[in-house]
């Protein structure tokens, strides 16, 4: 029987500073209103002094092993934009906190796209046979790459990191990852960029826009080619798992933007309370936010076994991609809450 990868837990962590609409409208001279009602936003999490995003990224790791009664796997990778270091990557720092040295462990960086890269990697090591446990990690601490008078980004993004374990298993049973389709357009880096801290910057060492340190964001452009090409992926997706639109229960999209996950839903004619949504309680948590969307979901019981799921994200690159799977029987919870 052919192999395949199969979910075998989902775990999420936040860290426990809450910073409020309430908080960002005294900030940024706006209302609680023009945050909510443009993002979908209420609360969102950020780290504090003394925490990395390898912190972030081990917590949720510990919590899928744990949840999977498991302490091993052969693979760990870690999706992320905010790494502890420019170099080394943060991948073998995570591995080394959870106890697996002398694993394979390597970064992989896709903005909001980076889980479901990371995802197609990891199925990939455990469906060859490379790998019979894969470690899948989105991690972020965004709140660090903010400009701290940019009200566009400063009320969208939070931190968090949220992990899969992948198993090897057989194609077919409830939680085996069905289809992955990815994307990328490089000539629109500038959508979404930090412009410093690269070679680019060293190779032009007196032009200030390339001195820039922090995260910065086309809006309308952004959401515009998002909302395309996550409902283009997602329709490729549909058509190598031969399921139809119908066939559905669940559409779980990268937590940008309330309206861009509306947006792709009816583009799809999925009806909105079909889309896992958990934007309003973490914000935009880039890489972690399929992860810790398919964490809560789980905890809230949305999820059932052999449900029909949908995953699809827009990031920086630009990036964006799509993945199918059926949810797994997961074993019950013995972690603390994603938030």
């Amino acid at each position: 029987m052919a192999h395949a990868a199969v979910v075998a837990a989902v775990a999420g962590h936040l860290p426990p500073h809450v910073v409020t609409n309430h908080e960002l409208a005294q900030r940024f001279d706006t209302t609680e209103e023009w945050i909510r009602t443009r993002t979908g936003i209420v609360q969102r999490h950020h780290v504090r002094a003394g925490t990395a995003t390898s912190d972030l990224a081990a917590e949720a790791g510990r919590r899928a092993l744990a949840s999977a009664g498991e302490d091993h796997a052969d693979v760990v990778i870690v999706a992320t934009t905010t790494p502890d270091r420019p170099c080394p990557a943060t991948a073998p720092t995570v591995a080394s906190k959870l106890g697996l040295t002398g694993v394979a462990a390597y970064d992989i960086a896709a903005v909001c796209t980076g889980f479901l890269y990371a995802l197609q990697a990891g199925a990939s090591a455990v469906a060859a046979g490379a790998a019979r446990r894969a470690l899948v990690i989105g991690a972020e601490t965004f709140s660090t790459l903010l400009d701290p008078s940019d009200r566009t980004t400063g009320v969208i993004f939070g931190d968090g990191a949220g992990a899969v374990l992948l198993r090897a298993g057989a194609r077919g049973e409830a939680g085996a990852i069905e289809a992955v389709h990815l994307g990328s357009d490089g000539t629109l880096a500038d959508l979404i960029t930090v412009r410093a801290g690269g070679s680019e910057q060293r190779a032009h060492p007196d032009d200030e826009a390339h001195a820039d340190p922090y995260f910065r964001m086309d809006g309308r452009p952004v959401f515009m080619a998002a909302v395309r090409r996550m409902t283009e992926s997602a329709h490729t997706v549909l058509r190598r798992t031969g399921w139809a639109v119908d066939d559905l229960d669940h559409l779980v999209g990268h937590q940008a933007n309330i309206r861009i996950l509306h947006a792709v839903a009816e583009r799809l004619g999925l009806p909105p309370e079909r889309a896992l949504v958990n934007l309003d309680r973490v914000g935009n948590t880039a890489a972690a936010s399929i992860p810790l969307a398919l964490a809560h979901g789980r905890r809230e019981r949305r999820l059932g076994t052999g449900d029909r799921v949908l995953l699809t994200a827009f990031g920086g690159g630009a990036t964006w991609g799509a993945a199918a799977l059926t949810w797994p029987d997961l074993p019950d919870l013995q972690h603390p809450p994603a938030t």
